[in-house]
């Protein structure tokens, strides 16, 4: 990313080129990025191919001023991060779902960001509802956040009795805990962009993807709150956690508020299907 590519970025999350990459600025840029790049999985529905190299995700989210999921948005972060000067070092995840069950290799994507002023950082821009703020990356404590509390320990065995990598301490998993129940798994080997695909490819196909079976696009809003939008289905939720619930009538309600909420233009509703192309890439995130 050169540096007319990052001040775009910047503008497009309204923030100015930081002095130096310190746990300050991550913090800043980190909920300024909630609030503007929405969480969403529109191309999986409306037949867009999805290519996980970062010219494409910065023409997507910066000059389609798009959001993306997991792989799109914090590959695209940390690839601004790393521009700006910031240690980025790409996680796989494997994220919790129903009655503990670990979902499939590569199932998410974070960032270990490391900071001039010796902040080491979990970042996450891409897992929906989330912590606002980076969490302590080596902390083991619990860390509220207006996001819920949270907390980054140490993970037990798998299904398979494996837990981390080598059996060496320092390549553990890691359990990332929100409010009491776990939300995803961390391997700590670095990967890069490429390594995802996989991952990028299932989520995009699969029958068996949330994200092939459900629309949703759901921004943190400038009151700390969160606005999502299913479907037809508008959700708001405000700071203390009420909700407020909507169903849109016809088709230019829901295209005005992809525009008007979510600054996203369209020129169809999307409408659920079972996936699009991906076309895997190597370069590093």
């Amino acid at each position: 990313m050169n540096s007319a590519q990052a001040d775009a970025y910047l503008r497009r999350i309204g923030a100015h080129h930081p002095a130096w990459p310190t746990s300050g600025v991550l913090r800043d840029l980190h909920l300024r990025h909630l609030k503007a790049v929405p969480f969403e999985n529109l191309s999986i529905h409306l037949g867009e191919e999805i290519v996980l190299e970062e010219k494409e995700l910065l023409d997507k989210v910066v000059g389609g001023r798009r959001g993306g999921f997991c792989y799109e948005l914090n590959g695209a972060f940390g690839a601004l991060l790393g521009a700006l000067g910031f240690d980025v070092t790409l996680l796989a995840g494997r994220v919790y779902g129903e009655e503990g069950r670990l979902g499939i290799p590569y199932d998410h994507l974070a960032l270990r960001v490391r900071t001039v002023d010796g902040g080491d950082w979990l970042a996450d821009v891409g897992f929906g509802a989330h912590s606002h703020y980076p969490l302590a990356f080596g902390a083991r404590t619990e860390q509220v956040d207006p996001g819920g509390t949270f907390r980054v320990l140490e993970a037990g065995p798998d299904a398979a009795g494996v837990r981390g990598v080598g059996g060496r301490r320092e390549a553990e998993d890691l359990d990332v805990i929100r409010d009491g129940g776990p939300q995803y798994r961390l391997e700590v080997r670095p990967r890069v962009l490429g390594d995802f695909a996989a991952g990028a490819w299932w989520h995009s196909t699969s029958p068996k993807s949330h994200f092939t079976r459900s629309l949703v696009c759901s921004r943190v809003t400038e009151d700390g709150g969160r606005i999502t939008l299913s479907g037809r289905n508008l959700t708001a939720t405000a700071p203390d956690g009420t909700k407020e619930v909507s169903e849109l009538a016809t088709d230019e309600e829901v295209l005005a508020l992809y525009r008007e909420r979510f600054g996203i233009e369209l020129d169809r509703v999307p409408e659920v299907r079972k996936g699009c192309i991906l076309r895997s890439g190597g370069a590093e995130g």
